[in-house]
């Protein structure tokens, strides 16, 4: 029997089977041992009732449409898998506090996924005026490429539409991701149109709270359907070099444009790459972040490299994502 995984939290998975029936259930030893293999919300899966049980059983995750991967943040070389089967990753960003850092790293695993990729800039009401709104957008234009970017303010429902039109059109599934504090809750109680999801002030130091302890799949009214992802802290790169080239899109088509195909873009002669850096055409801290990252990921390759290689010596199976 096969049914998809709901809601996540600190017991044991939901399962909403094909006539419409919850379940809790418990993995199958065979999952438990290899944690990689376990469910997360979206995940469809292969279950069992066994006669006499109080729970199903997961026995079986089926492939995955999309995935949102990070490095597990507890080992050196692993991933981890937070969702999967969406369509739409909306990654949410207060106004008043960007942090241009993360939201570099945000939108790299987004676009990662294969989903459309969305920015919602929230707490727009806690900025003075328009003009401010709009200065805030031109900073981070070229942090955003060609991705859609909405500005929700969280005293007006209105602004909330557009996204609540994004969602249901194609009946979406989107999952929220945004480190806690920047008013995850507070979308998704206006996607909702009810207080569905408990919201609290940020701290005096500028960090959330952790108020999200779940992941469920919320249907919306209009259509479609939204995950709120817990507060993510870390947010080490995977498989990232398709992710990286999306999100930085401009600064890989001038790379193509350099005299050497392995350039560095750092000091070669005839670099596309600097030669925009210096006309003014390509942001130094772009150029800076693009460095960094590709850097990041060679750096965890050669990790997982030298990972797969101790666990081949002392025979333990190959992992899969």
């Amino acid at each position: 029997m096969q049914g998809v995984v709901v809601k996540l939290d600190r017991g044991f998975p939901l399962v909403l089977l094909p006539n419409g029936d919850e379940v809790r259930c418990e993995h199958a030893v065979a999952l438990v041992k290899n944690k990689e293999h376990r469910a997360v919300i979206g995940d469809k899966v292969e279950i069992e009732l066994p006669s006499g049980h109080d729970k199903g059983r997961i026995i079986d995750v089926l492939p995955r449409r999309t995935s949102f991967v990070r490095k597990d943040p507890t080992e050196r070389a692993l991933p981890q898998t937070l969702a999967a089967n969406f369509d739409m990753v909306l990654v949410a960003q207060p106004l008043d506090q960007i942090n241009t850092r993360r939201l570099e790293r945000e939108l790299v695993l987004a676009h990662e996924t294969g989903a459309e990729v969305v920015v919602v800039l929230t707490k727009a009401d806690l900025l003075a005026s328009e003009d401010e709104v709009s200065s805030v957008l031109a900073e981070i234009e070229g942090f955003v490429g060609d991705d859609r970017v909405l500005v929700l303010s969280g005293d007006d429902q209105a602004s909330a539409e557009p996204v609540a039109d994004l969602i249901a059109e194609g009946n979406k599934t989107a999952i929220l991701v945004g480190r806690s504090g920047v008013g995850k809750s507070t979308l998704v109680n206006m996607l909702v149109g009810s207080e569905i999801q408990k919201t609290t002030e940020v701290r005096e130091d500028g960090k959330g709270r952790h108020t999200t302890v779940s992941r469920e799949i919320i249907p919306l009214p209009k259509g479609g359907y939204i995950v709120d992802m817990p507060g993510v802290r870390g947010l080490g790169l995977w498989d990232a070099d398709e992710g990286i080239g999306a999100a930085f899109s401009d600064v890989e088509e001038l790379a193509e444009q350099c005299r050497f195909r392995d350039c560095s873009h750092i000091n070669e002669p005839g670099c596309a790459v600097r030669a925009a850096v210096e006309s003014g055409d390509l942001a130094e801290t772009r150029l800076e972040s693009y460095l960094r990252l590709k850097d990041e990921m060679a750096q965890m390759l050669k990790r997982r490299t030298e990972a797969e290689r101790i666990r081949t010596r002392r025979g333990h199976p190959r992992r899969r994502r």
